[in-house]
């Protein structure tokens, strides 16, 4: 085996790295925020009309509950990724902008935890989070988006006309997948948004349900 060819073996299928490694690299040279300003900065609780004041000056709600509590009511808009599956990955893949302003759903008793496991990969500007959960917004009125979750089963005979949306790895994909499913890999869904209507309903899938959720 040559040198090229034992290159193109070991590296192949092997994604391009996060969208933040430069990113984190130029932090890592220039200096970043004091975890412990970070971490303070991070655990201040919001009123409703605090975080959508935010929200109108452009900041991002980051929803870090479990999938199955996102897709019973969530904040319109928001970005669901879950501290319970691989969190700084997605929040590195999918959040473009390092400095974005952040504020968190958060279970009670995980702030800090979210704050600093943001900080972990340069996501230092978490503004706070919202005081009292989803629970408190819903208490003061405001619209929740939800997400209807389906079996199988019972779209088995519809298949062929619906607009399924694979959006697991490309190895994974091409290992099987359903015969109709359009691929959309999460990890590079960014520079494929364009290509989707954004008015159309779909049906999303990956392997165990988190990533179809984000």
């Amino acid at each position: 085996m040559t040198r090229e060819e034992f290159i193109k073996e070991v590296t192949d299928g092997i994604l391009p790295p996060p969208q933040y490694f430069p990113k984190n690299a130029m932090m890592n040279k220039n200096g970043y925020d004091s975890i412990d300003e970070v971490i303070q900065k991070g655990n201040t609780p919001l009123q409703v009309e605090e975080v959508k004041r935010l929200m109108q000056d452009g900041a991002l709600v980051l929803d870090v509950r479990t999938q199955e509590e996102y897709i019973k009511g969530a904040v319109p808009n928001s970005l669901f990724i879950g501290l319970n599956g691989t969190f700084a990955m997605w929040v590195g893949a999918l959040i473009e902008n390092i400095n974005q302003p952040i504020v968190l759903v958060v279970p009670e008793g995980k702030e800090e935890e979210t704050v600093t496991r943001l900080a972990r990969v340069g996501y230092d500007n978490c503004v706070g989070y919202l005081d009292g959960g989803i629970q408190a917004w819903i208490a003061a009125g405001e619209p929740v988006e939800t997400i209807e979750s389906v079996t199988a089963e019972s779209i088995a005979d519809k298949m062929d006309s619906l607009p399924v949306l694979d959006v697991r790895k490309p190895g994974e994909y091409a290992a099987e997948h359903l015969e109709h499913a359009e691929h959309v890999a999460l990890d590079f869904m960014l520079d494929d948004l364009g290509d989707l209507k954004p008015n159309n309903p779909y049906y999303v899938h990956c392997a165990g349900g988190y990533r179809s959720v984000i």
